[in-house]
């Protein structure tokens, strides 16, 4: 079963920390805005915390989708019965993943500025890998071991799961929502094209001008090798969340204000499409019109967020819940099926899908804790030698 577009995606500020105090040498007067007011560099918070409180918000709003607007593992298909509350907003929750998206674009053009291309490669592959492995082993495991449940996966598929390019190689995922890792990927390599050439105003403008309109053109495209390298179903989410970023390192300015309402506008036609295939995942179909306004929404708290609208936000647990978005991510879905799966008979539907929840975010923080933290370290060790 397919999971309908959401993402990720899904960075964290760690490293975008260093990235803010670093010296610029690729920026001149020449090709930039100036820095002016409260997005002057001095000035700017060495944290972003409204961004971690939003993945973590993203992350579970799809697993809402997932639990309880599809059928899943239920064993009765009604999910309107099971959660009359929550129903009308979880079916909605796949929209989590464009919130995601406008996160990554934002926070990778953030953790990149100022850095050479090997340092971005490493970056990327250290926060994207060592949490992607041991989800794709654990749910291999879960799915493999509970009898009567979903189907595991041949052991060479497992394997070519791990390459996280088992997309394009036709090899089904271990889990449905890994597809959006493939489209961080791609944005990752398009990135790439331009901090290879070091980071300034006017290329990632030219950057985003030009996907933007290779989205555009592609997009009714039968060339599924273009598709694929232009994404123009999910490029639009990307694409602003730079275009936020330039607002917050610089200034707003009309180009900016303009790229950011066309990737709105452009992005409303994909969104209805994936609307269309969620209601035919759905027992009781909803209205297209809250896929609008939730989408305004998402662009609206980045515009704050990339005006310095929320820096007034200084929580300290909200790292801590940013920590825990992505293994949620990974994890959450087959192996929360299964226990959803294993348990409805016994456990009424809202007592079970809380404890769901509560087991994943604890799993998720010991996943961040003890596999991504020393692996990752480990890993970025290595790779900084080559």
């Amino acid at each position: 079963m397919k999971s309908v577009p959401e993402g990720n995606p899904l960075d964290m500020p760690d490293q975008a920390r260093t990235a803010l105090l670093q010296p610029e040498p690729v920026l001149t007067s020449t090709d930039v805005p100036k820095l002016t007011g409260s997005t002057a560099e001095g000035s700017r918070p060495s944290r972003i915390y409204a961004l971690d409180g939003l993945r973590l918000l993203a992350a579970l709003t799809v697993v809402m989708f997932h639990y309880m607007a599809l059928t899943g593992r239920w064993p009765e298909s009604d999910s309107r019965a099971r959660f009359p509350a929550t129903y009308p907003v979880a079916a909605y929750g796949w929209l989590g993943v464009q919130l995601f998206f406008l996160i990554s674009g934002f926070v990778i053009c953030m953790s990149s500025w100022g850095k050479p291309l090997q340092s971005f490669f490493v970056s990327r592959v250290v926060r994207l890998y060592p949490a992607y492995w041991f989800a794709v082993i654990a749910t291999t495991v879960v799915v493999t071991a509970v009898p009567g449940g979903l189907h595991g996966h041949p052991f060479a598929d497992v394997l070519t799961n791990l390459t996280m390019f088992q997309e394009p190689m036709g090899v089904e995922s271990v889990d449905s929502v890994y597809w959006t890792l493939f489209a961080e990927l791609r944005f990752y390599l398009l990135f790439a094209v331009v901090a290879w050439r070091g980071l300034t105003y006017r290329r990632v403008l030219f950057f985003c001008c030009a996907w933007a309109v290779a989205s555009a053109l592609a997009y009714q495209s039968d060339d599924s090798t273009l598709r694929m390298i232009v994404m123009p179903d999910n490029s639009w989410c990307f694409i602003a969340g730079v275009a936020f970023y330039l607002m917050y390192r610089f200034r707003p300015n009309l180009m900016l204000s303009g790229v950011v309402l066309f990737c709105l506008a452009a992005s409303l036609p994909s969104a209805h499409r994936t609307w269309e295939h969620a209601q035919e995942r759905l027992t009781h179909p909803l209205p297209y019109w809250p896929v609008v306004a939730i989408m305004a929404a998402c662009f609206g708290v980045m515009a704050l967020v990339a005006t310095g609208k929320l820096s007034w936000i200084q929580w300290r647990w909200l790292p801590y819940a940013g920590a825990l978005t992505y293994p949620l991510y990974l994890l959450h879905e087959y192996i929360g099926w299964e226990i959803i799966g294993a348990l409805s008979p016994q456990v009424k539907p809202v007592p079970l899908v809380s404890g769901v929840i509560a087991l994943m975010l604890a799993v998720s923080w010991l996943v961040h804790r003890y596999v991504e933290r020393p692996l990752g370290k480990r890993l970025k060790q290595g790779l900084q030698k080559l």
